[in-house]
């Protein structure tokens, strides 16, 4: 798990983000190697089962989605500035999973922490709709966000942990994604 956190004085500098965008194995990277990010957590949100296991949550039936938890540092990085990676590392076209995950617990949600962090995404969500990028509706979600569960730790960093496996992940569309929408 990529925490790279001070002491709890300098801590309360830090904000959270949250979320939902199919495997958070591919979630993790995108966010991770940029300046301002203090970790990435990969986990669980959104469900009724409190501590859900990976298991758990793979059968679709607790209400969870998969999903990152940043913390960042909003001196250096802004809640906009994630937001906008965001709509570049997900499909915001696909209500029922992204890429080649299917399944309610890949949907795409925007969790929210704060009033200003709402005005934000649907601002910005507003704004993908007007820009005519897509020739489909954007149907991403933004929720209040619920707890959120750390995922077992093997999942944690797995861009790290096995680059190989990642690779094979982004290839099974997201990469082609980000080329055609973003030219990443």
């Amino acid at each position: 798990m990529n925490d790279k956190s001070l002491d709890s004085k300098e801590n309360k500098q830090y904000e959270t983000a949250i979320f939902a965008g199919g495997c958070f194995w591919c979630m993790v990277e995108p966010f991770d190697t940029q300046p301002g990010i203090i970790s990435v957590v990969s986990g669980y949100t959104g469900g009724d089962v409190p501590n859900p296991t990976y298991e758990q949550v793979c059968t679709g039936t607790t209400g969870h989605t998969e999903a990152v938890k940043i913390t960042f540092d909003p001196k250096i990085i802004s809640y906009a500035d994630l937001v906008k990676i965001y709509w570049q590392v997900t499909d915001p076209t696909d209500a029922m999973g992204q890429f080649q995950d299917r399944g309610s617990q890949y949907q795409p949600v925007i969790y929210y922490n704060s009033p200003e962090q709402k005005e934000i995404a649907i601002k910005s969500k507003e704004d993908l709709e007007k820009s005519g990028k897509f020739d489909e509706p954007i149907v991403v979600r933004i929720e209040p966000a619920k707890p959120f569960y750390p995922a077992e730790e093997y999942h944690q960093d797995f861009y790290k942990k096995d680059p190989l496996r990642y690779q094979l992940e982004e290839m099974g569309g997201r990469e082609q994604y980000k080329k055609k929408y973003w030219n990443n």
